[in-house]
């Protein structure tokens, strides 16, 4: 082989080695954009969850709420009922 032959060789290897590496960053680079994405739309996921699980809390909370005071309302009742009770024996 002459040494023009070598250097096309080594030509040509190089400039697949360069395609090689720049093919190689650039599905890196694009998958470090999927992968972020895909955390992006967890997170929303998740905040969105975290946001309906308070607002049903919210809204537990204030049932809760007027349970207790029916229920403080009952017991008012019932020892009015026993006074009267205890009255009449």
């Amino acid at each position: 082989m002459t040494y023009h032959g070598w250097q096309e060789v080594i030509g040509a290897i190089g400039i697949f080695g360069m395609v090689i590496v720049v093919v190689t960053i650039v599905v890196w680079n694009l998958a470090a954009t999927w992968r972020a994405r895909a955390i992006l739309a967890r997170d929303y996921a998740y905040r969105r969850l975290a946001e309906q699980a308070v607002h049903h809390q919210d809204t537990i909370d204030r049932r809760l709420a007027g349970i207790d005071e029916r229920l403080t309302d009952v017991q008012t009742r019932m020892r009015s009922v026993e006074r009267i009770l205890k009255e009449v024996e």
